[in-house]
C-alpha cells in the first residue's frame, strides 16, 4: 500500500479511553471469556509507516477509550468522554522535536492503516507516540512516555483486527465491485453495553470493557457494525502481553443487518 501522505488523511478509529481499557483489562478478568465461547482467532495485517512531518489531518485523539484500555492493563486511570470520528481535527501539528517533560524522546512516525476512508480515496492514519502524548497533556493528564510505546502498537493492531473481522462479514456481499467496503465514521462509548453483551453476562460471561459502532459504506449501501471488546486468553509464551478479543457483528437496526445475521445463524454465509 502506498505511503503517499500528500493528501489529508484521517486518524484511525480507536480513541484514548479505549486504549487504556485494553491495557488495563489484560489478564485481569477471572470470569469465563467470550473468546472461549465463540472460539475465534483473528489475524492482524501490518499497517504501513508514514514519514514524520508529513502533511496529514491530525486527530486530537479522544481520551476516554485510552483511559479504559490502560486501566485494563493495571494503570488504574479513568476518564469519561465519548469517542467519535466527528471530533477529528486538522490543527494538531507534530513538532520537529518530540520530548516529554522528563527528556524522553517520543517517536513522530505514523502508520497508514489498511482501513479505507470513505469519500476521500485515502486510508485512515494512526497517530504517532508524540501525538498521543500531546493529546493527553492537552486534557490535563500526566502521561508517561513509556506508556506510548505500548499504547500505540496496541491501538494499531486492534484497529486492524477489527477491520479484518468486518471484512469477513462483508465477503461476498458485493462490495468488491466498487473496490471494497470503506469506513465512513466510528463512535465509541464504553458505558453503553450491547444487548448481546448483557445477555452473555446473565450466564456469567465477562462484561466487555469497551463498545464501538462503525459505519461502513458498501458501494453506496451503509451498514452499521457494533464491536464489543473483551480481554482474551493469555498467551502462555508471552504471559505479560495484553490479550484481547473483539466480537464484531452487523447491527440489527436495519433490514440488511438482520439479513446478514440471519444468514450467518443458519449457515448460509
Amino acid at each position: 500500500m502506498s505511503t503517499d501522505t500528500t493528501k489529508p488523511q484521517g486518524v484511525c478509529p480507536v480513541d484514548h479511553t479505549t486504549r487504556e481499557a485494553w491495557i488495563r483489562n489484560a489478564g485481569s478478568n477471572q470470569k469465563p471469556l467470550l473468546e472461549d465461547k465463540l472460539n475465534q482467532q483473528q489475524q492482524v495485517p501490518a499497517p504501513h509507516p508514514v514519514p514524520a512531518g508529513a502533511d496529514e489531518a491530525k486527530c486530537p485523539v479522544d481520551h476516554e477509550s485510552r483511559a479504559v484500555w490502560l486501566q485494563n492493563g493495571g494503570e488504574g486511570r479513568v476518564n469519561v468522554e465519548n469517542c467519535s470520528s466527528d471530533r477529528l481535527g486538522s490543527n494538531f501539528s507534530t513538532p520537529s522535536t518530540a520530548v516529554d517533560s522528563t527528556g524522553h524522546r517520543l517517536s513522530t512516525e505514523r502508520e497508514i492503516s489498511t482501513i479505507p476512508r470513505a469519500s476521500t480515496g485515502d486510508n485512515w492514519v494512526y497517530p504517532s507516540q508524540q501525538q498521543f502524548f500531546t493529546a493527553m497533556q492537552r486534557k490535563n493528564w500526566d502521561p508517561s512516555a513509556d506508556d506510548m510505546k505500548t499504547v500505540v502498537p496496541i491501538h494499531n493492531a486492534v484497529n486492524e483486527r477489527a477491520w479484518t473481522e468486518i471484512l469477513k462479514w462483508e465477503q461476498g456481499e458485493g462490495g468488491e465491485s466498487c473496490g471494497g467496503p470503506q469506513l465512513i465514521r466510528f463512535q465509541g462509548d464504553s458505558k453503553k453495553i450491547t444487548p448481546k453483551a448483557r445477555f452473555n453476562m446473565i450466564f456469567g460471561y465477562q462484561k466487555p470493557f469497551d463498545r464501538h459502532d462503525w459505519l461502513v459504506d458498501r458501494c453506496g449501501t451503509q451498514v452499521e457494525y457494533v464491536l464489543d471488546f473483551y480481554s482474551g486468553k493469555p498467551n502462555p509464551l508471552m504471559p505479560d502481553m495484553p490479550s484481547f478479543y473483539i466480537d464484531v457483528r452487523p447491527k440489527l437496526n436495519s433490514i440488511e443487518g438482520c439479513r446478514m445475521r440471519l444468514f450467518k445463524w443458519f449457515g448460509l454465509k
